[in-house]
């Protein structure tokens, strides 16, 4: 399942890098890109793990840029 979310206030493009780095590890996701100039992280997510990898994203993304909003789209 494809899962969208908005990073507003990412100050970098090497701290998008990180956070996508880090939420490619996470178990449950298949596949996991985050754009600098749009802010979206779009990840290909296991059916019935949503949950546990947007929460799981939400602490990734978190450590490396706690001043950003995380917000699903979608």
């Amino acid at each position: 399942m494809k899962k969208i979310v908005k990073l507003e206030g990412l100050c970098c493009a090497n701290c998008a890098a990180k956070i996508e780095d880090g939420v490619k590890k996470l178990p449950g996701v298949k596949e996991a890109t985050l754009s600098f100039m749009t802010q979206r992280l779009v990840m290909e997510v296991e059916d019935g793990r949503e949950d546990e990898v947007i929460a799981a994203a939400r602490k990734v993304a978190d450590k490396i840029e706690p001043e950003a909003e995380f917000r699903v789209v979608r």
